[in-house]
């Protein structure tokens, strides 16, 4: 009996240790659950929700670009982007045979699939980006060994697409794979840009989509309607092309403008560029290319700026369209000569015949008649030496000399053009004002915004509509015969316009073989409803404006005429 109780003595000491140690497991258990519902508990539950759900960005689509009849020019479409979780397919193995299905459909090397798929230290690895969603959701869909991949899904994401490729590529801007925006998509950006949305996606255990959800609705950018016309924008580009090909400039930009509104009907450069791929091609060209030369282009105007010295002396009633002047073949300042460009002896010429033949000479006499403190203020007054404030990123302001840094030859030169610079947009707007009667008003591009018209910039008076009026009737005799231009007038049109062919400064020396042609008119001289500017930059073979540049005009001009409607010839005035 001793011997079973001794025996039941140690099984009892046995079971009274195991539930001892069991209530200790308990206790330890408890205290840990109560650990992890207490104070562990707000960052169990993120980690939870991080395990099931997904807060992914939804990118806003970009407002669309048209033209002034509706036609797109720049939209944004919605993509996908294929993205890899290289923790669950290394976990899984599916690697190579994963790498082997899609490289094929990617277009992509296996390898560069393959390190996609694999990248270490990282649960998220772009695969391929701007997929349409179809072809995206058709790779979720592919199976290995009859089982759904673990560790593949998309990101929703956008694409600027420019449906009419060059067509005002250099204005409509692009986006240089930073986030960095150019053209009126910079300009714009708050209006075109849109608001980015959420959503939420739901999985299982096995990281498997059971649910999407939409937290936050993503708002699209307002449609940019523009006062540019594609079609003549087309054929404005097509006109640089022509003489790209013929005369092999640097560059060349053409502006078409309603001188009413200010309005721009077509901005166009020379060398093209695919808005859909603007950097494609030598570092050199695509610089070049990408550049809207209309506004950061910086030449001196030489002839076309005649007219803002000549209004000038008008407006001040120091001369008349009448007024004769004594024309030497040359003046002698100091060390230097001025010439005409064509050599002549002693003539008379009147004011109108000084801007018909182009005459240096006598435009140098009219700016003498002004002095140089009178000719600067009338420089500034038409708006040289400043941004016109189109709302384009990339404008120059040129550069106007002061008068208390003229030389003693300065007052020889500028009132030809020759010594200041200013861009092609200022040298438009100035041949606007004229055109539209006295009146200098800031160009603009963009008709309405999100459906809205946008008020017209306002104007002011830089001459009085007579004095604007002579100007124009002067103009008429560089399309005549014996005038600079005349191989660009048009039988039966009302043109008015003036040539410019400017030196180019080369080593901080005036070239003799490099210049700028340019030329910029207006239809009908009487009242004109069109005005169009043309800058060539470096021809090789010619190098005049009225030769160069004014063909350009002439078709641009006889394109756009019956196009817009325009009566060319209303007071039955030929150019010719």
């Amino acid at each position: 009996m001793a011997g079973i109780r001794a025996r039941t003595g140690k099984v009892d000491r046995r079971v009274g240790l195991l539930f001892g140690i069991f209530v200790l497991l308990l206790a330890v258990a408890l205290a840990r659950a109560l650990y992890l519902g207490t104070v562990k508990a707000s960052a169990l539950r993120a980690a939870a929700f991080t395990q099931q759900i997904d807060v992914q960005p939804v990118p806003a689509q970009r407002g669309m670009i048209t033209d002034s009849a509706g036609t797109p020019l720049a939209l944004s479409q919605a993509t996908d982007d294929l993205i890899a979780d290289p923790y669950l397919i290394v976990k899984q193995g599916d690697a190579d045979r994963l790498a082997d299905k899609l490289a094929p459909l990617l277009h992509l090397s296996r390898r560069q699939v393959l390190s996609a798929l694999t990248k270490p230290g990282t649960g998220y690895s772009p695969i391929a980006k701007e997929l349409t969603p179809s072809r995206a959701s058709s790779f979720l869909a592919l199976k290995i060994g009859g089982k759904p991949i673990n560790g593949l899904y998309t990101e929703p994401d956008t694409k600027e697409v420019y449906p009419r490729g060059d067509t005002l590529a250099q204005v409509l801007g692009s986006e240089n794979g930073d986030g960095q925006w150019s053209g009126l998509q910079e300009s714009y950006s708050s209006a075109v840009a849109g608001t980015s949305g959420e959503r939420r996606i739901v999985k299982d255990a096995k990281g498997q989509t059971i649910d999407v959800q939409e937290v936050k609705r993503m708002q699209p950018g307002k449609t940019l309607r523009l006062t540019v016309s594609a079609p003549l924008q087309n054929e404005m580009e097509q006109v640089l092309a022509g003489v790209g090909k013929e005369y092999q400039p640097t560059l060349a930009t053409a502006i078409a403008l309603n001188p009413q509104t200010g309005a721009i009907l077509g901005l166009a450069n020379w060398p093209s560029v695919n808005a859909n791929d603007p950097f494609q091609g030598t570092s050199a060209y695509v610089n070049n290319a990408i550049q809207d030369h209309a506004l950061s282009f910086s030449y001196e105007p030489g002839s076309t700026f005649k007219p803002i010295t000549v209004a000038g002396a008008l407006q001040d009633k120091l001369i008349t369209p009448n007024t004769v002047f004594d024309v030497p073949p040359a003046l002698h300042p100091y060390t230097s000569t001025i010439t005409d460009a064509e050599p002549h002896g002693y003539e008379q010429l009147t004011t109108a015949e000084i801007l018909k033949v182009s005459s240096n000479i006598g435009a140098d006499l009219i700016g003498q008649k002004l002095g140089a403190d009178r000719f600067n203020q009338w420089v500034h007054r038409f708006g040289l030496g400043k941004l016109t404030q189109i709302k384009l990123p990339g404008e120059q302001p040129g550069l106007i000399l002061a008068p208390s840094q003229y030389s003693g030859t300065s007052m020889y030169t500028l009132p030809f053009g020759q010594g200041e610079s200013v861009t092609p947009i200022q040298m438009a707007d100035v041949y606007d004002a004229i055109a539209n009667g006295g009146i200098l008003r800031t160009p603009h591009i963009v008709q309405s915004i999100g459906g809205r018209a946008q008020p017209l910039p306002a104007g002011h008076r830089v001459i009085s509509a007579t004095t604007a009026a002579e100007v124009r009737n002067m103009l008429r005799g560089v399309l005549a015969d014996g005038g600079t231009a005349s191989g660009a007038a048009i039988p039966g049109y009302d043109l008015a316009g003036k040539t410019g062919t400017a030196q180019m400064v080369v080593d901080g020396k005036y070239s003799k073989s490099a210049f700028v042609a340019s030329f910029i008119g207006m239809v009908p001289a009487s009242d004109p409803k069109l005005v169009v500017a043309v800058v060539v930059d470096d021809p090789q073979g010619n190098i005049y404006g009225g030769t160069v540049a004014g063909p350009a005009f002439q078709k641009i001009v006889g394109w756009a005429v019956p196009y817009f409607g325009i009566n060319p010839n209303p007071a039955g005035v030929s150019s010719q």
